[in-house]
């Protein structure tokens, strides 16, 4: 399968040329997002002055250590452990943010569902999986934190990373009704289904 190197933010071209089993690896910028923030924006009526259109946004709320402000930490923090959340909870908020705030990417494990697979075909996005337990992996990957802001909700914060050689990462759903998570559920309906005639029994 191919392999990209893309350096955001990126173009719907970009993120449409993106099938499922290829691999990422993401160059310059990544914003970090979780429940609270997007709760924050869709249910509460806040606003971001960060721009996220085109570019791609990892479920996180990291651990971060509060440091003087300086060029290596602009923000006063510091990335300790950057790790992944399970996204399907997210579900609701994929189409809303991409009409919104125009992302093209989501960083996550788990997975997300039929909304979302809408959503990225129609908007064009995909969705790029993290192995979980791979934090302190993907913290290396991470130079520093550039932004934040909805700093209120810490640690759900919006964060802006400065990020070197972030993957790679699996395509896992893409913007052509591909979905890796669809498969392998379909995959093991089937086989219990088949296991299940073999006994005689069903449902």
């Amino acid at each position: 399968m191919p392999h990209h190197v893309l350096e955001t933010p990126l173009t719907e071209t970009q993120v449409r040329a993106l099938k499922v089993g290829d691999t990422v690896t993401l160059e310059r910028t990544l914003f970090g997002i979780r429940d609270g923030t997007l709760i924050a924006l869709f249910d509460r009526g806040r606003e971001t002055r960060l721009d996220l259109h085109g570019h791609a946004l990892i479920h996180t709320a990291p651990n971060v250590r509060k440091m003087p402000v300086s060029n290596e930490n602009p923000t006063g923090y510091a990335p300790l452990c950057i790790g992944t959340t399970t996204s399907q909870r997210l579900e609701r908020f994929t189409r809303p943010l991409m009409e919104r705030y125009g992302p093209r990417l989501i960083i996550g494990k788990g997975g997300m569902g039929p909304q979302t697979l809408a959503a990225f075909g129609d908007l064009g996005g995909a969705y790029l999986a993290v192995v979980g337990g791979a934090a302190a992996l993907q913290t290396t990957w991470i130079e520093a934190i550039e932004d934040v802001d909805l700093d209120d909700l810490h640690p759900e914060s919006l964060w802006r990373f400065r990020i070197k050689g972030f993957g790679p990462l699996m395509v896992a759903m893409d913007s052509h009704g591909g979905s890796l998570y669809a498969r392998v559920q379909g995959e093991a309906t089937a086989r219990r289904d088949a296991i299940l005639a073999g006994l005689g029994a069903s449902d």
